[in-house]
């Protein structure tokens, strides 16, 4: 037994595996797109309000500075130095974080908080963010936005905003703005992860089913978590091609079968024949004799084959180049007269009603042998009964479709047995007395599918009534 020295390492190598797997999915791809695009825009938008309320402060600050300056000028005009540095000694012992100065033309301090500011500054006039001392200080420790504006007389007036506010605003914004980008980032990291991993594990039962279904289990199916997204309606279409599958295997072991029962009788009679003829043939004439039975009985064999070999040609796609638009009322009068004859051999009557616009795009050829198969079929055992009513083939049109209906007053078949007879090689017991292989209600279900049209087998009271349902040309189109 492996110990637990020799799991651990296998089973770190499959959780390294399993989170490659998640990494490489389709969501957790489009999950870090999304995420990336959103911490551009994130970072976008928080950046813009971070600048947007640094220039408000600072466009404030200005205004208030600009404000002052006027006021205080307003004051010098009015009562002169004195009562400008009376005014500017009351605003600079108030609580704030406004700055005042005023100083001789020559730089020296005459009134204010500030202690000291950059050599040079006072000689240019106008707005300037520079250091400066608060008042009892000679250390540039602190910033201010200042406006130098020079009075009448020379006398400087220095009016200014301390930036501490907005320097510590600026910090807050930061830290939120890293804040709220790490928030984002974790938060799309840990939803992308939780979204690929869902659908990494969906996809993941899909796989080791279909797995289960390439190893034989032709019975699985994919699970639907029946919430209507893309992964069900995948499953969803993705069950429906596998029961078309089994239905195509199921019917291929059906043929092979049927083709082992029902050929062999024709086979083992055309082999005994040419047998016979060889051991017992007296003559040219028992020769003749003998090998015309052979090519009666190959022909027929011949016609299964053929039979076969449509069936399967309309079950692809070729046979889709072969449409055209054409009237099904004159294919179904066509193939009437061809059987007025045959029908009236077995002292049967045959109508053929058409009503109505009969106009389709399709095969005009194998809707002929469709008809052509169902007649034949309600000549064969609508002969049976015989009968009043004979066989009527009728042709209308309803709304957006053409209903094709052959009835006959024959035995009819059993409503249990009506699905099972459209399948290839079936015959009902009560059939195996009659030629046939029961190929032609098989090549006339294909036909109709081809067509994407509808059949259905139905009581006529006594006899059948096959209906072929096939859309209709719309009025006034063209093919």
């Amino acid at each position: 037994m492996p110990s637990a020295s020799d799991a651990s390492p296998v089973a770190s190598f499959k959780d390294r595996a399993k989170l490659t797997n998640l990494f490489r999915t389709t969501a957790f791809k489009l999950s870090f797109a999304y995420l990336l695009i959103f911490t551009t825009f994130a970072f976008l938008a928080l950046g813009y309000v971070a600048w947007n309320a640094n220039r408000v402060l600072d466009d404030q600050m200005v205004s208030t500075i600009e404000a002052e300056i006027n006021g205080l000028s307003e004051q010098y005009k009015s009562g002169g130095l004195r009562r400008l540095i009376s005014v500017v000694e009351r605003r600079a012992g108030e609580p704030g974080a406004s700055l005042y100065l005023v100083t001789t033309p020559a730089g020296e301090h005459v009134v204010g908080n500030v202690g000291a500011l950059p050599a040079g500054l006072l000689a240019d006039p106008g707005q300037v963010e520079a250091a400066y001392a608060r008042s009892g200080s000679h250390t540039l420790e602190h910033r201010a936005i200042m406006r130098i504006f020079t009075l009448p007389g020379g006398f400087r007036l220095v009016v200014g905003r301390d930036v501490e506010e907005r320097d510590r605003l600026r910090s807050v914004i930061g830290r939120t703005f890293g804040t709220s980008l790490l928030f984002v980032i974790v938060l799309g990291v840990v939803g992308g992860w939780f979204v690929a991993s869902r659908v990494l594990k969906r996809v993941d039962d899909m796989t080791e089913t279909a797995r289960r279904i390439m190893a034989g289990d032709l019975g699985g199916r994919l699970a639907v978590a029946g919430n209507g997204d893309e992964l069900d309606r995948l499953a969803q279409n993705l069950n429906e091609m596998l029961e078309r599958i089994g239905e195509l295997m199921r019917g291929l072991r059906e043929v092979s079968d049927n083709i082992a029962h029902d050929l062999k009788t024709p086979l083992t009679r055309l082999r005994n024949r040419a047998d016979e003829a060889v051991r017992s043939a007296r003559g040219e004439d028992d020769l003749r004799l003998a090998m015309e039975g052979v090519i009666e009985e190959s022909d027929g064999l011949i016609r299964v084959f053929n039979a076969l070999l449509m069936i399967a040609r309309l079950e692809g796609v070729a046979a889709r180049d072969l449409m055209a638009e054409f009237d099904v009322g004159v294919t179904a009068r066509e193939v009437g007269e061809l059987y007025e004859a045959v029908a009236a051999d077995e002292g049967l009557s045959l109508e053929i009603v058409t009503v109505g616009d009969l106009r389709l795009v399709g095969s005009r050829e194998l809707i002929g042998q469709a008809l052509a198969n169902l007649i034949d079929n309600a000549v064969k055992y609508g002969a049976v009964n015989r009968q009043a009513g004979g066989i009527r083939v009728t042709a209308e049109r309803e709304a957006t479709t053409i209903r094709l209906t052959v009835a006959d007053r024959g035995p009819g078949i059993p409503e249990e047995a009506r699905g099972r007879v459209l399948d290839r090689f079936v015959r009902l017991e009560d059939s195996r007395s009659r030629p046939g292989f029961g190929l032609g209600l098989s090549l006339v279900a294909a036909i109709v599918r081809l067509h994407q049209g509808t059949l259905s087998l139905n009581d006529n009271a006594p006899g059948l009534a096959v209906v072929v349902t096939l859309p209709a040309l719309a009025v006034g189109d063209p093919a």
